[in-house]
C-alpha cells in the first residue's frame, strides 16, 4: 500500500554570484574562456573511504550514497579590476546566458595567463599569508586556463560547500558526504549516512570540509520517511553554505553536476543531464519508522514485489562493518534521475544544476544485477536524488525541530496495472480512511489517481512518494478516474505517524 504525493516548497533560485578575482601579482591578460563545447560527460557524486583510519577500504564497496554540497569560495583578497572584468564579460554576453557567464569566470578564477594554479589556489581559497597559516588540499585544480570550461566554473563555486562524512558506530564504519548549509557548520545529508543505514543510533561522527579541515559533529535530527538528516559541526564558523536552486523548474536534458566523495575520494565531481522527472522508488532502509508507510490507515501493496526485485539500493559506502542484515522494511521517495556518475560515498551530497545551485540531494542508484552487499557494484548511470523542494523543507524542520512531518492521504492504495479491467495506469484507491483526508476530498474505493498536485502517478509508490513528500495538513489537487470520467479534487493530508 502506498500514496503518492508532489511537493514543491519556495526555493532560492537566485542566480550564484561570481566571486571576484584578486588582482594578480603580475600583469598579463585573463585567460579567454570557450564559448562552447560538447557537454561534459556525465558524472555522479564520490563515495568516502571508511572512517577508520586504519581500515582498509573495501574492494568491493556496498551501499553506495550520492551527492554533496554547492557552494561559492570566498577569496580573501578583491580588486575592482578583476570585479569590472566580470561584470563587463556577463553584459557583453547577453545572448549566450548565463553559461557563458560561468566560463569567463572560470577563466578569471584560473588566474590571470601564465600563473597557473598555484598562485589562484593561494590568492582564491588560502590564506592571505600562506606561509602562517596552515591549510588543506587544493580545492580545485586548474592548470591550463585557456581551455577551463562551465564545470570549472561550477565546481569552483560548489566544492567549498560539500564535505566529507565519516561515521563510526560499534563494528561499522562508513563514509558519505554532506552540503553545507550555514556558515556555523549546519550540513545536510542522508539519514542512512549518520545513522549507518540504521545500524547505529549513537555515532561518532567525523566532518572534513573540502579544504582539509577535520571537525566532530553531532547530530541535530533524521528523517527516515524521506531519508534526510542534518548534522551540526562543532566549532565551525565561516563555512561556505550552499545556493538552494528549484528542483520544479528542472527540464529534462538540463546539465547536472554531482559533488562528493565516491570510495572516499573527496572533491570529486562528476556531470551528466537530468534523465528523468516526477520519479518516484521503494528502496529497502533499515532506518526506516516502524510504521513504515503506514499508520493502519494506509495500507495495500507497494507495486514493487517482492523486496529482492528491488533493483534500487543507497549509494553509501561502508569499511568496517559486520555482515548486513536483511532488510525488509522500504521508504518510498520522489527523486531525479540522472546518468551523471554516482556511487559509494555520493550519498548526501549535492546535485547542482549549470548555475551552480542545489537541486537535488544524492540518495540511491540502481544496480545492474543482485543487490546483496557483496555483489553491489558502481554507477551504471542511473542514479537518483531527492529534489531540493523537498530537501529545503525537511532541513528547515530538522534544523528548527529535530524532526519533519510528513503527509498522509488516508487510503490504501495499489498499482492500478494489476487491477483486472483496469484501463489507465495510476494509483487504484482500494478503500479509504473515514475522517481522512482521501475521504475529505470525496475519494471512494475504485477511484483511479492519475496526478497528485499537477505531477503525473503511475502507480502507487508515486502517489505514497509524493504525498509523504508534503507536511501534514498541507492542501493538495487530486485527479481521479472514475467511471471513465476524470475528475478534480482538493484534499487536506493528514499527519504521518512514526
Amino acid at each position: 500500500m502506498s500514496e503518492n504525493q508532489d511537493i514543491r516548497p519556495e526555493a532560492n533560485s537566485a542566480s550564484p554570484s561570481i566571486p571576484p578575482v584578486p588582482p594578480p601579482p603580475t600583469t598579463g591578460a585573463a585567460g579567454a574562456a570557450p564559448t562552447g563545447g560538447a557537454r561534459p560527460a556525465p558524472q555522479y557524486p564520490p563515495y568516502a573511504a571508511p572512517a577508520a583510519p586504519t581500515a582498509t577500504s573495501p574492494t568491493s564497496p556496498t551501499l553506495p550514497y550520492p551527492g554533496q554540497g554547492f557552494g561559492v569560495p570566498q577569496p580573501t583578497t578583491s580588486g575592482a579590476a578583476a570585479t569590472g572584468q566580470v561584470r563587463t564579460a556577463e553584459k557583453k554576453k547577453s545572448g549566450a546566458g548565463k553559461v557563458v557567464g560561468l566560463l569567463v569566470a572560470a577563466a578569471l578564477v584560473g588566474g590571470a595567463a601564465g600563473l597557473g594554479t598555484t598562485w589562484a589556489g593561494a590568492n582564491l581559497w588560502g590564506p592571505s599569508d600562506a606561509s602562517s597559516t596552515s591549510s588543506g588540499p587544493q580545492v580545485v585544480t586548474v592548470n591550463n586556463t585557456d581551455s577551463v570550461n562551465a564545470t570549472t566554473a561550477i565546481a569552483t563555486k560548489v566544492v567549498p560547500s560539500v564535505v566529507t562524512i565519516n561515521v563510526t558506530g560499534g563494528q561499522s564504519a562508513g563514509t558519505g558526504s554532506g552540503v553545507v548549509l550555514s556558515k556555523d557548520g549546519y550540513v545536510l545529508t542522508n539519514t542512512h549516512v549518520v545513522t549507518l543505514d540504521g545500524e547505529s543510533a549513537d555515532p561518532t561522527i567525523s566532518v572534513t570540509t573540502s579544504d582539509g579541515h577535520i571537525y566532530n559533529a553531532k547530530v541535530v535530527g533524521t528523517d527516515p520517511v524521506y531519508d534526510l538528516a542534518v548534522i551540526k559541526l562543532v566549532g565551525a564558523s565561516d563555512l561556505t553554505p550552499i545556493t538552494w536552486g528549484d528542483s520544479s523548474k528542472l527540464n529534462v536534458g538540463d546539465q547536472t553536476v554531482a559533488i562528493g566523495a565516491p570510495l572516499g575520494l573527496s572533491n570529486t565531481v562528476t556531470t551528466g543531464i537530468v534523465s528523468a522527472l516526477n520519479r518516484s522508488i521503494e528502496i529497502a532502509s533499515s532506518a526506516a519508522p516502524d510504521s513504515g508507510d503506514s499508520d493502519g490507515s494506509d495500507g495495500g501493496q507497494n507495486g514493487q514485489g517482492q523486496q529482492g526485485d528491488n533493483p534500487y539500493y543507497f549509494d553509501f559506502g561502508q569499511g568496517q562493518t559486520q555482515q548486513q542484515q536483511t532488510t525488509t522494511d522500504t521508504i518510498k521517495i520522489a527523486v531525479i534521475q540522472t546518468d551523471a556518475p554516482i556511487n559509494p560515498g555520493n550519498s548526501g551530497g549535492a546535485l547542482v544544476n549549470g548555475q551552480g545551485e542545489l537541486v537535488g540531494i544524492n540518495v540511491a542508484i540502481a544496480s545492474a544485477g543482485s543487490t546483496s552487499s557483496s555483489d553491489q557494484s558502481g554507477s551504471i548511470g542511473v542514479g537518483f536524488s531527492i529534489p531540493s523542494d523537498i530537501a529545503h523543507r525537511v532541513a528547515d524542520d530538522l534544523m528548527k525541530d529535530g524532526k519533519a512531518s510528513h503527509g498522509l492521504l488516508g487510503a490504501s492504495v495499489r498499482d492500478s496495472a494489476s487491477v483486472q479491467g483496469a484501463t489507465i495506469t495510476g494509483a487504484y484507491i482500494v478503500d479509504v480512511t473515514s475522517g481522512g483526508g482521501a475521504a475529505g476530498g470525496g475519494l471512494k474505493a475504485g477511484d483511479i489517481v492519475t496526478k497528485f498536485n499537477g505531477v503525473p502517478v503511475t502507480g502507487a509508490v508515486d502517489l505514497t512518494a509524493q504525498v509523504r513528500a508534503l507536511a501534514s495538513g498541507s492542501t493538495a489537487e487530486v485527479t481521479y478516474v472514475r467511471d471513465g470520467k476524470t475528475e478534480t479534487t482538493q484534499v487536506t493530508l493528514g499527519a504521518l505517524t512514526e
